[in-house]
């Protein structure tokens, strides 16, 4: 799995956002690659009759009904979203919250990732079956400095964990990755796949990074 979280970047506000997306449809078509995409929650329905997964970068443990400004999995799921980041450490949530999120992903049949920035998050949170767990080191995000060079045990340690936690949860790794290379030693690592942002959004040739971190994960 190859997710990418466009966050509020403004290279990808307005219209941007259906050319990125067109651009990441293609690679995945090219590579055979499960590419899925998480837009700015202001331009989901843009997107959101998409050929490849559209996710939220965000969702509530509200109901559906009289309730305002909160990103409810049932409509999202209505709106063709086929799932959604979960504490994210942009946007951290209690462990109360994170289960029942997943449980309603999971009732929803809706695709579950939950972010964690350790090791000892990733076996806890592994217990509640998500779809995947993504570790991402805070220090590390948006830094340019790729997680699978600077701290390499912690993607062996985190895959050890969640196999251990739970054999059918897959390790998602991201924080500071760049280029093909940083993918490849990630997959070598034990990561099933990457959760990036900047790396992709601010490049200044979406086709060509696109391309490049696909063809690492082949």
């Amino acid at each position: 799995m190859f997710i990418i979280n466009c966050k509020n970047y403004e290279e990808i506000s307005g219209d941007k956002i259906t050319k990125f997306v067109k651009t990441a449809e293609k690679v995945a078509k090219k590579f055979k690659v499960k590419i899925a995409i998480a837009p700015p929650q202001h331009l989901i329905g843009v997107v959101s009759n998409s050929s490849i997964p559209i996710l939220s970068q965000h969702i509530d443990d509200s109901k559906v009904g009289s309730t305002t400004g909160f990103m409810i999995p049932e409509l999202l799921k209505k709106s063709n979203v086929k799932g959604s980041l979960i504490n994210h450490s942009e946007h951290r949530i209690s462990s109360k919250e994170i289960q029942k999120l997943v449980l309603k992903l999971k009732e929803l049949k809706m695709i579950s990732i939950v972010c964690v920035k350790d090791v000892a998050e990733a076996k806890k949170y592994a217990k509640l079956n998500p779809d995947y767990i993504a570790i991402e080191p805070p220090e590390l995000i948006g830094s340019g400095k790729a997680v699978s060079n600077e701290k390499p045990e912690l993607i062996t340690n985190a895959a050890k964990a969640v196999k251990e936690a739970n054999n059918k949860t897959k390790l998602l790794c991201g924080a500071g990755i760049v280029s093909g290379e940083d993918v490849s030693k990630a997959a070598e690592l034990g990561s099933k796949g990457i959760l990036v942002a900047s790396g992709i959004i601010k490049a200044k040739n979406w086709n060509k990074i696109i391309s490049e971190f696909a063809k690492a994960l082949v």
